[in-house]
């Protein structure tokens, strides 16, 4: 089993039902394509899910990179941090957009550490 494999997939998958919790909003709160935006709900829902394309972009290459030179059970695990702190950030952003600094942080910090991995690997070996 390829843990890596896994739960780079798994961050896909989020990443989809993000996009399908925008296009609920967008209906229940009678957003027309292609605005994006006008009720705060569907921005909140277009806006988590804006983010977590812009850090999947970073993510998803760090992810596999790193795994290419660092056992599989670390890189995977840093990675399953990764796709908490996108719940997270979903859960407090949907709720409380100021509350989502540590859904943020639980994001932001295993992307860092995967591509540090990532450049001290390609680097060293």
């Amino acid at each position: 089993m390829n843990t890596v494999h896994i739960v780079a997939l798994l961050a896909v998958v989020q990443f989809i039902l993000f996009g399908i919790l925008v296009g609920r909003a967008r209906g229940k709160y009678g957003i027309k394509a292609p605005a994006t935006s006008g009720h705060e709900m569907f921005d909140r829902a277009y806006r988590v899910h804006a983010n977590t394309l812009e850090l999947l972009v970073c993510f998803l290459p760090a992810l596999l990179i790193a795994s290419a030179y660092w056992p599989n059970h670390i890189i995977a695990g840093i990675g399953a941090v990764y796709l908490v702190g996108r719940f997270i950030y979903w859960r407090a952003y949907m709720t409380n957009p100021a509350s989502r600094a540590i859904g943020f942080a639980l994001s932001m910090i295993p992307v860092l550490a995967l591509v540090i991995f990532a450049l001290v690997g390609a680097v060293i070996r």
